[in-house]
């Protein structure tokens, strides 16, 4: 079943019914639902389901699990920007007493922070969270398994940590921090912390026998801000929207950037595969292709958002099962059938609203070296300097209004670009994080570190 859209290509609404029938047919769910989204909003949804004339839509909910934590991180965002915390506070700082010692926020949004994968005790997934009231419940008494900051190793404990934080600094509940500052003002009114009517039942696929068994659907307690949350694909595509554009009501489109952005150093196998992790959210290199967003499970569900921001295009796939369907890929194909099938139209090229003399004598080939570059100013009011050859080192730089530019990525990033003028007023190199740039490669008269031989280039003798 799917929900007629006049956006996508009937041949492209076919290909993404046909990848999530397949998913739901060979991973045995008993339902599977689908959203895509571009250009900001849903353009498709689809669902495929075990009973008959019980297909679910947009508006059913399931269980996301993990996908909360990226919820939970907007929160801890919001409160930097307002000046509230900082990234870089002790946790100790705001919420003293955890036993968690000097690990940071940011550590703790980027499983950073060596705090162990999973509480202490039974099962913690399908057991009351009142078997954990308390912090110290949830931590145990070693709650350190590796070194603070040396690698990444996902943490339950580490978002109910974030969790309590929310709750320390705020002066109220996770759950009412999370209505009143995220889940209003981006209008996903379906989703919250208890399922309501209509919503999927989580089950348990017998690996051996086409045959269920119901899974139970605990209130986690304290540990709701690792995994508590219901919702539907309606309310994910939005989210997932959000997590592109930003929303001033909620969070700047900088932030959620900087979300987006790899913040914990890679395993060795993560470097293999093309996986990262930010502040809050999962980054993954499939097919050519960026991904962020974030995967979720608990007993009876599983669920992924999955969002290609250069082709503007995101999938949301929730399941009812505790394993089947690979939701990630299948997320992952959604947004590549689309991307491919109709590939994002680019803006048109608009010029400078105003030329700059100053800027302009700046633009075009420098040489780092005998490396070639190129120096152009573009009509967003950033400059690129890009390698006119092989795969050098590569920037987009912003304007400081002083006559230097900050880098914005790669190995240039937070470096600055310095324009170097010598006594009669006139360019004689730039200045990119103290490497020297000149118009010509080695350039007799200008400040090349380590001078240019007298005699200049020549041949060889025979």
């Amino acid at each position: 079943m799917t929900t007629p859209q006049e956006e996508l290509l009937p041949a492209t609404r076919r290909a993404l019914l046909h990848r999530i029938a397949v998913a739901q047919a060979e991973g045995r769910a008993p339902s599977l639902v689908a959203a895509v989204v571009r250009d900001g909003r849903a353009v498709w949804h689809g669902s495929r389901s075990s009973v008959e004339g019980h297909a679910p839509d947009e508006n059913t909910q399931y269980r996301v699990g993990s996908i909360t934590k990226t919820f939970t991180a907007v929160l801890v965002m919001r409160m930097r920007d307002e000046g509230l915390v900082g990234l870089d506070d002790p946790l100790e700082k705001h919420l003293p007493g955890t036993g968690a010692g000097e690990v940071t926020i940011a550590q703790l949004l980027a499983h950073t922070g060596g705090l162990a994968a999973e509480s202490p005790g039974p099962w913690w997934e399908r057991t009351p969270g009142s078997l954990r009231p308390e912090l110290s419940d949830v931590l145990g008494e070693q709650p350190l398994v590796h070194p603070v900051g040396r690698r990444h190793h996902y943490s339950n404990p580490g978002y109910t940590l974030l969790g309590a934080l929310v709750e320390e600094v705020r002066g109220t509940s996770w759950e009412e921090a999370l209505r009143r500052e995220v889940l209003e003002p981006l209008g996903l009114n379906r989703t919250g912390v208890r399922p309501e009517a209509p919503h999927a039942s989580g089950w348990a696929v017998h690996p051996w026998a086409d045959v269920l068994l119901p899974e139970p659907a605990e209130d986690l307690g304290r540990m709701a801000p690792a995994g508590q949350l219901w919702s539907t694909t309606g309310d994910l595509a939005r989210f997932a929207s959000f997590l592109v554009r930003g929303d001033d009501r909620v969070l700047s489109a900088e932030s959620v950037r900087e979300m987006r952005t790899p913040a914990a150093p890679a395993e060795a196998a993560d470097v293999m595969s093309g996986d990262a992790y930010g502040l809050g959210m999962q980054i993954q290199g499939r097919h050519g292709r960026l991904l962020v967003g974030h995967s979720g499970s608990l007993p009876g569900f599983l669920a992924t958002v999955t969002i290609s921001v250069e082709d503007d295009a995101a999938a949301v796939v929730l399941a009812n099962c505790t394993s089947g369907p690979a939701v990630a890929t299948v997320a992952a194909d959604l947004v590549r059938i689309v991307a491919e099938a109709e590939p994002r139209m680019p803006a048109p090229w608009t010029p400078l609203r105003q030329a700059d003399p100053t800027v302009l004598e700046l633009a075009g080939q420098w040489y780092w070296g005998t490396y070639a570059f190129a120096l152009r100013f573009r009509s967003d009011g950033l400059a690129s300097l890009e390698p006119l050859s092989g795969n050098g080192r590569r920037s987009r730089f912003r304007p400081n209004g002083d006559g230097s530019w900050t880098g914005l990525e790669g190995y240039y990033a937070g470096e600055l670009l310095k324009v170097v003028r010598g006594g009669d007023g006139r360019v004689d190199h730039l200045d990119v994080g103290s490497f020297v740039f000149t118009r010509q490669p080695y350039e007799q008269g200008a400040e090349v570190p380590g001078g240019v031989d007298a005699g200049g280039w020549r041949g060889i003798d025979r």
